[in-house]
């Protein structure tokens, strides 16, 4: 026989379903009604404590109760086994069926025979111990049928239960369910407090709904008796930093502040990290001393933050220093905080100072990863450092029980690549594939642009081969690569075949792509499709950069003669892609070409005026030709 409760169909046991228990037990219902009888004391008297049991409400669940909801499930066996022992079917009997660790099928069958009950209402603790253990089983169709029949029924709910209810909702991603339960319960039950609201703001801001976000703030505003706290603002301004809006997030500071609630350790954090990423450097280091002036101690995040965004702009000694001020007050570092501490220190080629760091890790007790161990790497790379010591790493981080990740091979592969160990880096791909990792396409574009450069373009080919056939399709990083490489050897319609193919095979082309194309067209002297090129690539979305208008220029330059590449240079003075050293070098060498040299000396000292430095071969033709330009122009190149 089987029974349906709500989409779940459940069977239910009898006796004899198990052979072994048939065989074990064999008693009539009577009997096993006689197993659970506690004994008769004398004078024909029921057992006292059986008395004392079934007066005492606070005691835990019978535990021959809980042997017949294991054995028998739930049924007729176990509904008797409840009169035997004189259990009273009220709340706290259910919140402790539910608490036990039968199956779940067992729990919500006897949670709706507990409804139906006379004298018996669900209320708001039994729905949310169903909720939870239903949330646990992952069976979320039926959990929010029980939330719905919560919400129903006359049970009061609290806004503790509120919060409860959108926290459980927001992990099984179910958001707007969770905001549609939030305002029936509003309406019909209760007003939500801060932190029903707090649960629904950050539920809402987990899942990227940062505009909601600040609608569900004023909307919490507007109530009048429901005031933002800590975790609200710290939410918020999380949102406005997400959206970038700046002036928002300060407000929200400074209104916190005037509430007299002190802003933490992570709403700073947060702030600064804003203002690093958008450039404003200064006002991210006045938020630091606002922060000490608010006795806010900043945390190993916060020295995080500092250490990234002053090595982003580009301010590295200050960067370390905060990381030797941070110890001297006492912060532990994290490895987190010490990877990018080397990584900017590598970047600024200190390899010294990065292998340092590294050796001191044990000391601070923060051990290496794998990410410590590629930016160590990299940082031997970028340094120009011996290959044979940027490779001795990754035997280093073996010998230490790390294994290398697809990231790792990828450093390397690059690094030999652009060192021209083309054969080693071969072999290190080979190696990859040997350890079962995916085909990484960083690796392939590294490996097809230096095959590509050494003008073996058949191997680069192959490649390309191999990484879509691996992959079932290639990066529009990989393809701007290889069509780059076959306009440089003059196959034009192989680089076209390719962009068309990317397009067709949904790998939108970027940047990059565009300008392989445009620059294999100019070298083969098709100025006016590579501009056809430039206005369709502006048309499907994708911003041109200052190489695109450089390869027209160059075009320009080639078949329009001077006259033109200084219209064009002048149409980039006004536009927002203003004109950089290969844009002036490009005329330059128009002009000196046409032996206009008057004109070209004019350049020459406004390429002075704005700090470019001139195109030596350029500049050595010209003063071939005239004999001397300028003092000017002539003390500026020495």
């Amino acid at each position: 026989m089987r029974i349906r409760w709500g989409g779940l169909v459940l069977a239910k046991r009898a006796v004899s379903s198990s052979r072994q228990l048939s065989r074990r037990l064999k008693q009539t219902e009577n009997e096993i009604v006689q197993m659970f009888k506690l004994p008769i004391l004398g004078n024909g008297g029921m057992n006292s404590l059986a008395v004392r049991d079934r007066q005492r409400q606070g005691r835990p669940l019978d535990e021959r109760f809980l042997r017949i909801l294991k054995i028998f499930k739930w049924g007729p066996d176990a509904e008797k086994a409840l009169e035997v022992l004189m259990l009273r079917v009220d709340h706290r009997l259910v919140l402790e069926v539910l608490k036990t660790d039968v199956e779940i099928g067992v729990k919500m069958q006897f949670f709706q025979w507990a409804s139906k009950r006379k004298n018996f209402e669900h209320n708001a603790a039994t729905y949310m111990a169903l909720i939870r253990c239903l949330d646990e089983e992952g069976l979320f169709g039926e959990m929010w049928r029980t939330i719905r029949e919560m919400v129903r029924s006359p049970c009061i709910i609290m806004p503790v239960e509120l919060s409860e209810i959108i926290r459980i909702l927001g992990r099984a991603k179910m958001v707007n369910k969770a905001c549609s339960i939030f305002y029936q319960i509003k309406i019909h039950k209760c007003v939500p407090n801060s932190h029903a609201y707090n649960s629904m703001i950050i539920m809402l801001m987990q899942e990227g709904h940062h505009e909601k976000v600040h609608e569900l703030y004023n909307e919490m505003c507007n109530q009048g008796n429901c005031f933002p706290d800590t975790v609200t603002y710290n939410v918020l301004i999380m949102a406005f930093c997400k959206l970038g809006r700046e002036d928002s997030a300060i407000r929200l500071l400074e209104e916190m502040k005037e509430n007299k609630l002190q802003p933490t350790k992570k709403i700073y954090t947060t702030l600064m990290e804003m203002y690093f990423k958008s450039g404003n450097v200064e006002k991210a280091m006045n938020l630091l001393q606002d922060m000490r002036d608010q006795c806010c101690v900043p945390n190993v995040f916060t020295y995080t933050e500092l250490i990234k965004g002053l090595g982003k702009a580009g301010r590295t000694e200050e960067a370390y220093d905060f990381f030797l001020q941070m110890q001297r007050e006492g912060c532990k570092p994290d490895v987190v905080l010490m990877n990018n501490l080397m990584n900017i220190l590598g970047k600024a080629g200190r390899l010294d100072d990065v292998v340092k760091l590294f050796e001191e890790m044990e000391s601070l007790q923060c051990a290496p990863t794998v990410v410590t161990y590629n930016t160590v790497i990299k940082a031997h790379f970028d340094s120009k450092a011996r290959v044979s010591e940027a490779a001795s790493w990754l035997e280093k981080m073996k010998e230490k029980g790390i294994e290398p990740s697809a990231f790792t091979y990828s450093i390397l592969i690059d690094g030999f690549c652009k060192t021209n160990r083309v054969e080693k880096a071969l072999m290190l791909l080979e190696e990859m594939d040997e350890k079962g990792f995916p085909p990484c396409p960083a690796a392939y574009c590294s490996l097809i642009d230096a095959l590509g450069k050494a003008k073996r373009y058949d191997a680069a080919t192959e490649l390309f081969q191999e990484l879509k056939e691996n992959c079932g399709s290639s990066t529009s990083r990989v393809y701007a690569v290889m069509i780059k490489h076959f306009g440089k050897c003059g196959r034009l319609n192989d680089a076209v075949a390719l962009f068309e193919e990317m397009k067709q095979l949904g790998c939108v082309p970027d940047v990059y792509a565009y300008n392989a194309l445009m620059s294999g067209m100019v070298r083969m002297g098709m100025t006016d499709e590579a501009q056809s090129t430039l206005r369709a690539m502006q048309e499907q979305g994708c911003v041109p950069d200052i190489n695109s208008l450089n390869i027209i220029l160059n075009g320009m330059a080639k078949s329009g003669g001077p006259i033109r590449a200084m219209e064009m240079l002048s149409n980039m003075k006004q536009s927002s892609f203003k004109p950089d050293a290969v844009s002036y070098n490009t005329v330059l060498g128009a002009l000196s070409h046409a032996g206009m040299f008057e004109e070209a000396a004019k350049l020459m000292k406004e390429m002075n005026s704005m700090g470019f430095q001139y195109d030596l071969i350029t500049y050595s033709s010209i003063l071939e030709a005239i004999g001397k330009v300028d003092d000017v122009s002539a003390n500026s190149v020495s």
